[in-house]
């Protein structure tokens, strides 16, 4: 297990948006992350109903980047370049709004990276059950991000 204290600093999602605990496992392809926060009253992604499914997405895409980040940093490479999130497919919401109890166990699985971007599938579960699902891709632009 990897607390956030070895990686969060490796991604650009910081404080209270750096939604993922810990790293439980990894691999050159595959990822598995857990969150207990998605039930604080002060979650940033909390609305007056509680964390809508819809959101689940940046948990799989903070999973995509946090895998990223410990392959580079396998490799060598302290900080990656910055990613811009530019496609969801496949997407699947299980529920409208995620119970608080429970925690989150977030997977994200490698399908193709190269140095111009990655394409994960990712899947957000609470007990076992599927939450949400589908399909995203990040590229890394040239340019730096403002």
């Amino acid at each position: 297990m990897l607390p956030k204290s070895d990686w969060a600093h490796l991604i650009p999602h910081a404080g209270d948006m750096c939604l993922l605990d810990a790293v439980l496992a990894w691999d050159e392809h595959t990822v598995h992350a857990c969150s207990d926060g998605h039930a604080r009253a002060d979650h940033p992604l909390r609305g007056p109903h509680g964390l809508h499914a819809v959101h689940l997405v940046e948990f799989g895409a903070q999973a995509m980047a946090v895998h990223g980040a410990l392959l580079a940093r396998a490799r060598g490479i302290e900080r990656m370049r910055p990613g811009l999130l530019v496609s969801l497919r496949e997407v699947a919401l299980a529920i409208e709004y995620v119970s608080p109890g429970g925690r989150l166990d977030v997977h994200s699985h490698c399908m193709y990276a190269d140095d111009a971007g990655a394409q994960y599938a990712f899947r957000v579960e609470q007990a076992g059950r599927v939450l949400a699902s589908g399909r995203a891709a990040v590229i890394h632009p040239d340019e730096a991000l403002p």
